[in-house]
């Protein structure tokens, strides 16, 4: 027996119940001493059993099964089977995600479980209309921002967006946006830097993957109230798609059928009023942008602006202007 491996022989037992054990599956004790021997350690009965008691004092839920023979297994983990599946579903539903990033990301997260929850962890998730980026700088960019964050530095980097031939055309005639980051929010299959902009005091999202060549800068950060006191669930409940701009108090009036949609938008905790079982007002604070009126239409006649009556307006004509291009 190898003095060397003898020593390894704890971590060996351990490395064997997490990969090939969990709840439903265990491994007998012959199978521990098989598994031993194919990495140079002998070992018998008596020991497994004084190893395993061991390891359940350092803290690892290893417990014995109810089968025949009977069967040792680790029985909890960091994450369970079926959050180990919520976090492989997010991965390959994300946008931002190249295919070769995802299924990197999936097969670290696999590795969490045991070889048995792996083999159902590595099944395809069919998301509709997904659509995946081909940008794989949005992990660098998102790990430059962090840590802009941390230091407290402002960023610089050049914006893009395509063209009629799909083609990337620099915003700004190319030159460098300058910009105090001051968060990162998820949104929609994105990520987006919301910055501060100094010269119109105001928050301005960007696209992650639509940045180009982002950096840290030696200019620290620009600090204040409106900075250290925003906001960022109340930003992303009054924004849609990130369109940025001055936020409006409007009243809505909402059929039934609908309600459910303004929840999932707005939250439960949105101030409403029913009017009658069919109708109800909901006040909500937006920012009003194309955007927004475009996922008003979407509910056709279950959802009416009710004030204020220049939004009313503003909002009848993006419509009228629609049917123009299609009389």
């Amino acid at each position: 027996m190898g003095s060397e491996h003898q020593k390894l022989k704890l971590l060996y037992l351990m490395q064997m119940l997490y990969e090939q054990t969990d709840e439903a599956h265990g491994l007998t004790t012959p199978e521990l001493i098989e598994g031993l021997a194919e990495r140079g350690v002998d070992a018998e009965r008596k020991s497994i059993y004084r190893d395993l008691e061991t390891l359940r004092s350092f803290g690892l839920a290893i417990e014995k099964l109810p089968t025949r023979p009977v069967s040792y297994a680790l029985t909890s983990r960091t994450f369970s089977t079926a959050e180990l599946m919520l976090l492989v579903d997010a991965v390959q539903s994300s946008r931002f995600l190249t295919r070769r990033m995802a299924n990197r990301l999936v097969g670290g997260i696999a590795s969490l479980g045991s070889c048995h929850q792996e083999q159902a962890l590595s099944r395809n998730v069919h998301v509709e209309g997904r659509i995946t980026m081909q940008n794989e700088s949005v992990f660098h960019h998102v790990s430059t921002i962090h840590e802009a964050l941390r230091q407290r530095r402002q960023v610089a980097f050049r914006y893009v967006k395509h063209d009629v031939h799909k083609q990337p055309v620099a915003q700004k005639d190319g030159r460098l946006y300058r910009e105090t980051p001051v968060r990162l929010i998820y949104s929609e299959g994105c990520y987006y830097l919301i910055a501060y902009n100094e010269k119109h005091e105001s928050f301005p999202a960007y696209r992650v993957d639509r940045m180009q060549g982002l950096r840290l800068t030696d200019t620290p950060a620009v600090r204040n109230t409106a900075i250290a006191t925003f906001d960022a669930d109340a930003y992303s409940a009054r924004t849609f798609s990130m369109f940025g701009g001055a936020t409006r108090r409007v009243t809505l009036l909402v059929e039934e059928p609908v309600m459910s949609a303004m929840l999932d938008r707005f939250g439960k905790d949105v101030e409403s009023a029913a009017i009658d079982e069919r109708w109800a007002r909901v006040y909500v604070t937006v920012t009003p942008s194309p955007v927004f009126f475009g996922w008003l239409a979407q509910f056709g006649r279950g959802v009416r602006i009710e004030a204020p009556s220049d939004l009313a307006t503003e909002y009848a004509a993006y419509l009228r202007d629609i049917l123009e291009d299609y009389a």
